[in-house]
């Protein structure tokens, strides 16, 4: 209840702090907005590992989140994406050079190191790396492994022992008409462990998201768990290429969506967009327009460093250095989103609680 006051506390008090001031707009159940620890608190620790997704709980997230690809041998893990050049110290890896392949993936050409030509087994011999090492630090690469989708929910299950109020699971299916295409699905080692951890029902404190249609409707005739669509400001859904993202997001688009899922997950930009200098522009009516529908909106992605942030929050001239990221979270929840996907964590929680921290640390 305190935090549900301090939350629409900061809805009233923060609403001005985009570049047009807006009214202060309510969330579709009237409850807070939730914190999701975008791949774990991946703006202080390598993303998609369990040293992230520990110091995100700490840091007061309300959902982690991992993205699912799978393995050689159908285990689900934790990667940004199927090729792990970036995120782990493959290319190092001599006893591993003949795995480097040319793949489509997508509609895309992709060279690199595939999950699904690996076990588990030889995953779990690699090391984690930070994805952006140009505007984070390096100093934990090497130091973390792999996560299984099971050792994540262990995590949780540990973690939520005892808690009124537990920290929930947000995963993302990667490329599931890829994956089952190669006869790897998604969906049935997904709903196993879930129900296996006891996710079950409307009110389990899990959403599944997808950028394409047909995983989740496949999942939606499989279970009652909630579902988001995830949406990108351009292109469209892999699985639908005859129609678009923003098609999806107009009135009928949405009422289509709803049919399916139970909220959206839409690049940030597709909720307030940036304006000619980069600055925040007039919000569009999409929160609108998805709440009509009965959809939770959930956009993506806030973080703290001057690159990614708009102009008038930026701290400095220096990409890497830290900016005013409270600002943005609370121009975007005057609009009334119902959640955020976040870096940074423990800044989203600050903004949350109406007490926003300006030095950006």
């Amino acid at each position: 209840m305190i935090r549900r006051m301090l939350a629409l506390l900061a809805l009233t008090l923060l609403a001005g702090c985009s570049a047009d001031p807006v009214t202060a707009q309510s969330t579709l159940d009237g409850q807070p907005p939730v914190v999701i620890a975008h791949r774990g608190a991946s703006g202080e620790r390598p993303e998609h590992t369990i040293a992230a997704y520990r110091l995100a709980i700490e840091q007061g997230a309300d959902f982690i989140e991992p993205d699912l690809v799978l393995t050689k041998d159908g285990v689900l893990v934790a990667r940004h994406e199927n090729e792990i050049s970036e995120t782990t110290d493959v290319a190092d890896r001599a006893e591993f050079a003949d795995l480097k392949a040319t793949k489509t993936i997508d509609g895309s050409k992709v060279t690199g190191w595939f999950t699904e030509d690996f076990t588990l087994a030889e995953l779990k011999m690699l090391r984690a790396r930070e994805r952006l090492p140009m505007l984070r630090s390096t100093d934990y690469d090497g130091q973390f492994d792999i996560p299984t989708f099971e050792e994540i929910l262990t995590l949780l299950a540990e973690v939520n022992a005892g808690r009124d109020k537990p920290v929930g699971i947000y995963p993302e299916t990667k490329h599931p008409s890829y994956f089952t295409s190669i006869g790897l699905s998604h969906e049935a080692p997904l709903l196993t462990l879930l129900d296996r951890f006891g996710y079950r029902g409307r009110k389990a404190p899990v959403y599944i998201q997808s950028f394409e249609v047909r995983n989740l409707m496949d999942l939606r005739a499989k279970s009652d768990l909630p579902l988001i669509q995830l949406m990108d400001g351009e292109g469209g859904p892999p699985d639908r290429p005859e129609t678009s993202y923003a098609a999806m997001a107009s009135p009928a688009g949405l009422k289509t969506v709803a049919s399916y899922a139970d909220g959206i997950g839409p690049n940030k930009a597709m909720v307030i967009p940036r304006g000619a200098l980069g600055s925040l522009a007039e919000p569009t009516s999409l929160v609108r327009d998805a709440h009509a529908e009965g959809l939770k909106v959930h956009p993506w992605t806030f973080r703290r460093e001057n690159y990614f942030l708009p102009l008038g929050n930026k701290g400095g001239v220096n990409p890497a250095g830290h900016g005013d990221l409270g600002a943005e979270i609370a121009a975007y929840l005057a609009t009334g989103i119902d959640g955020l996907f976040s870096d940074n964590p423990r800044e989203a929680v600050v903004t949350l609680a109406g007490k926003i921290d300006r030095s950006g640390r």
